[in-house]
This record gives structure tokens, sequence and C-alpha cells, in this order.
């Protein structure tokens, strides 16, 4: 099981799918401000919350076909800032 963010990456593919689950992700917060102004049904949430599901899981299938390394997140690290 997965305990930590997978960064996005994972070569060209894999970055291209979770490009497209961010914007899964950014339609579904829409879908909500919507929902909030009128009733549009419980579809839509579910539907676009599965595709970015998927697009997330692909991202990690074919990182892992491929070869390609995945980044986790690790709480406490900071990028190391350039010396002036």
């Amino acid at each position: 099981p997965l305990r930590s963010f997978v960064l996005p990456g994972g070569g060209r593919i894999g970055a291209y799918l979770h490009q497209c689950r961010t914007v899964c992700r950014r339609a579904e917060r829409e879908i909500v401000r919507l929902s909030r102004a009128e009733e549009i049904g419980e579809w839509p949430l579910m539907y676009i919350n599965r595709l970015s599901d998927l697009f997330f899981v692909l991202s990690r299938w074919v990182a892992k076909r491929t070869g390609e390394k995945e980044y986790l997140w690790e709480r406490g690290l900071r990028p190391k800032r350039k010396q002036r």
C-alpha cells in the first residue's frame, strides 16, 4: 500500500498522466462549486473523481512498465537553496 504522496513525474508519459489528473482535480473543485449553486446530481462528481484516480493509477503503471523512477514526497525535506 502507498503510504506517501507520489510526486508528478515518472517519465514523459507519466508526467502527462499526472497533468491529466491535475486537470481532473481542478474540474472536481469546479463541480463542487457548481453543486452549491444548483442541483446537478451526484454522478458528475463521482465520475470525475474516478477519472482522476484512473490517471493516477495509469501514471504509476506506466512508470513501473517503463522502468521510470517514481519520487515520493518525504516530510521535512526541502530543496537546497543556491549559494550566492
